[in-house]
């Protein structure tokens, strides 16, 4: 009972901060807070031992997914797949060709 108790309060935690840190802690967005908050108060009592686990996990699994969704989005943002680079390989490319004297010809776009 003591380490179902504490498994939790470690999963509550580990929730709250998840949303505080990648959902946030604006007052436009607080309502995400409240309903974690009041989900787990709401289920405290309950006694059916299964739908308990089923919850903790329902929680652990928003947790690791919220988490891994976030550090996906910043994996993509530092390999630059995000953004579109052809436009800035065309610059590139056409401020090397005016440093020598030379002018890219324009390509044929339908």
């Amino acid at each position: 009972m003591r380490s179902e108790a504490f498994q939790t309060a470690n999963i509550y935690r580990l929730l709250l901060k998840a949303v505080k840190k990648h959902i946030g802690k604006e007052e436009n967005k607080k309502h995400f807070i409240e309903f974690v908050t009041s989900e787990f108060r709401n289920n405290r009592n309950l006694s059916d031992n299964v739908a308990i686990q089923q919850k903790i996990k329902l929680a652990r699994d928003y947790t690791f997914l919220l988490n891994s969704v976030h550090h996906h989005k910043d994996l993509l943002f530092s390999y630059n797949i995000a953004v579109d680079r052809s436009d800035e390989v065309k610059r590139t490319l056409g401020k090397s060709a005016s440093s020598v004297g030379l002018q890219l010809p324009e390509v044929y776009q339908p």
